[in-house]
């Protein structure tokens, strides 16, 4: 795998001061996660996030073989979660289409955007992972796609979605792709304090997904 350069993206990102009285596993995730976004992946040493969360450099060898194993740590669980939450709101919304990706879209929009530090990490960093630790993480992005597959296919057969056709034919995985690239990047430029609060803009998200695939007002 070729190495690329690391693109500075650590404008605007809170200063990596993780010495809250947590446990010191989570103190070197979240102060990875930080130095990770502010300075990239290659830059950053052991011993800069073991000094961002106040822990000594033996520390991080209590919990992680290396600083390899954390970024895969850090990655996973928090993709991880997210597929978990996707899961749990499509199945409390009911039997709709339209409700489920309505549920999708929000739990999926607010978390990358409150959650920035750990999607810009998770999506610009992986590309240093090998091909065995990046298995699972692939693994469960597939999973998270496949949902919106399902509800769209859903919303089809029960004539509730109209999506775009190419030849007049539907590709619903090229669909669910390009809602969820759309719904991902909102992390890229989201910030707090803004016109629109989290859940704001994710009502805003939903509203335009549901536009795009066609769906028909509810009953």
């Amino acid at each position: 795998m070729s190495k690329r350069k690391t693109v500075g993206a650590g404008e605007g990102l809170p200063e990596a001061t993780e010495r809250e009285a947590r446990p010191p596993v989570e103190a070197i995730r979240a102060a990875a996660f930080a130095q990770f976004a502010e300075r990239g992946y290659p830059v950053v040493t052991v011993r800069d996030i073991m000094k961002a969360c106040g822990l000594t450099q033996g520390a991080l060898y209590n919990h992680f073989k290396s600083k390899d194993e954390l970024l895969h740590d850090i990655i996973a669980s928090t993709q991880g979660e997210l597929e978990r939450l996707c899961q749990e709101a499509v199945k409390g919304a009911g039997a709709d289409p339209r409700a489920q990706l309505a549920a999708f879209v929000r739990v999926y929009v607010v978390r990358h955007c409150r959650l920035r530090i750990e999607a810009l990490v998770a999506n610009r960093e992986i590309g240093w992972l090998d091909a065995a630790r990046v298995s699972d993480i692939r693994r469960s992005r597939r999973a998270i796609r496949d949902i919106v597959v399902t509800i769209l296919t859903r919303g089809v057969e029960s004539g509730v979605f109209d999506p775009p056709r190419v030849d007049g034919k539907h590709d619903l995985k090229a669909i669910a792709m390009a809602l969820l690239d759309q719904c991902t990047h909102v992390s890229m430029w989201y910030g707090p304090g803004g016109d629109l609060a989290e859940e704001q803009m994710a009502k805003l998200y939903t509203e335009m997904v549901l536009r795009v695939v066609g769906a028909r007002l509810q009953d």
